[in-house]
């Protein structure tokens, strides 16, 4: 059984796109052909689970890593950088309207619906 768990694991990133439902039907499969206990079979298919979920949380901060460090070699603005600069550019446009004597942009902007 030991021996199994470690090919299992081994699988790596494989765990990660494989459902529980296929799991459960492989050591399913496994009990039939006298691989595997019955008793064992739920604390296998828990461990192979769990271990592919900590795949996939580790698969996706990997690649979550690349692409920001790809963005950032690209110099891609990032949306909390527009965020910034759409802040800075209204207080901006306050103070040229305040200079000019005229409404600010916000001010002339057409109410929106919230409903």
């Amino acid at each position: 059984m030991s021996d199994l768990f470690k090919k299992a694991i081994s699988l790596g990133v494989g765990l990660t796109i494989v459902s529980k439902e296929k799991v459960e039907k492989v050591v399913e499969e496994l009990v039939k052909k006298g691989e595997l206990a019955p008793s064992e079979s739920k604390a296998l298919v828990d461990r192979l689970v769990e271990r592919g979920e900590e795949e996939r949380g580790m698969f996706k901060s990997a690649i979550h890593e690349q692409v920001e460090r790809v963005l950032k070699e690209l110099k891609i603005p990032v949306q909390s950088d527009v965020a910034e600069l759409e802040a800075r550019i209204a207080v901006l446009e306050r103070r040229v309207a305040e200079l000019e004597g005229t409404p600010s942009p916000e001010e002339t902007l057409p109410e929106t619906r919230t409903d």
